[in-house]
């Protein structure tokens, strides 16, 4: 079994990373927050974001009162440095060139099953034009599997801040988050054949996350 990383406390690490997104997204984007108190207090749970930009991960995770656990390319993982540094702010590797990392599914199961958070973007990678995308079946894979309550989560704002068409940030706008009602098992999970549950259970997720808007 793989052995959490992170049990009671942050890393120093990952608490100088939340103080400058502090004040990268306080003060400089004046970011709002909305539905923060759906994020549960204790116990696993998924939060399903939709993915439009770098800027993402941390802006969904640095208001949270507990720390989280995310994804990261393998191929940054490639230097001592990097791994160092990822490894303090809970970062798992996985291989999105390959047709699936078992060593990164298995690891995530095993983090969800001893109570801790998860950030994972159903549609996969970053939207190349602003718009939500289709989920993959991932999510609804490790959602069906774990039985972890799902946070449906919306970002509003960084596709034009920082896309994949752009080389430098853009200090205009305003951010938006939204932290939806969390899902229990029962309002995700069809059960069925495993195909057609995972898919199904993705559908119903990215479906909530489709509905969120900004108030």
């Amino acid at each position: 079994m793989v052995k959490s990383k992170l049990m009671e406390k942050e890393t120093f690490v990952y608490k100088l990373a939340r103080f400058f997104s502090y004040i990268l997204y306080r003060g400089l984007y004046r970011v709002k927050l909305t539905g923060l108190e759906n994020i549960p207090e204790k116990g696993s749970f998924i939060l399903a974001t939709n993915h439009t930009s770098l800027l993402d991960p941390p802006l969904v995770g640095f208001a949270l009162a507990r720390p989280i656990y995310y994804f990261a390319r393998k191929t940054l993982f490639r230097f001592w440095i990097n791994t160092w540094i990822l490894d303090r702010l809970n970062t798992i590797p996985v291989d999105r060139d390959g047709p699936s990392d078992i060593a990164a599914f298995k690891q995530v199961l095993s983090i969800l099953r001893q109570g801790h958070g998860m950030l994972i973007f159903p549609e996969g990678t970053r939207s190349s034009n602003g718009r939500l995308q289709e989920a993959k079946s991932g999510v609804g894979l490790l959602a069906c599997r774990s039985q972890s309550i799902v946070v449906p989560t919306r970002i509003f704002g960084t596709y034009e801040a920082l896309n994949r068409h752009h080389k430098f940030l853009r200090l205009k706008g305003r951010l938006h988050v939204v932290y939806d009602k969390p899902m229990l098992p029962s309002e995700y999970d069809p059960k069925g054949p495993s195909k057609v549950r995972y898919a199904e259970a993705s559908n119903r997720i990215m479906g909530r996350i489709r509905e969120l808007k900004i108030t």
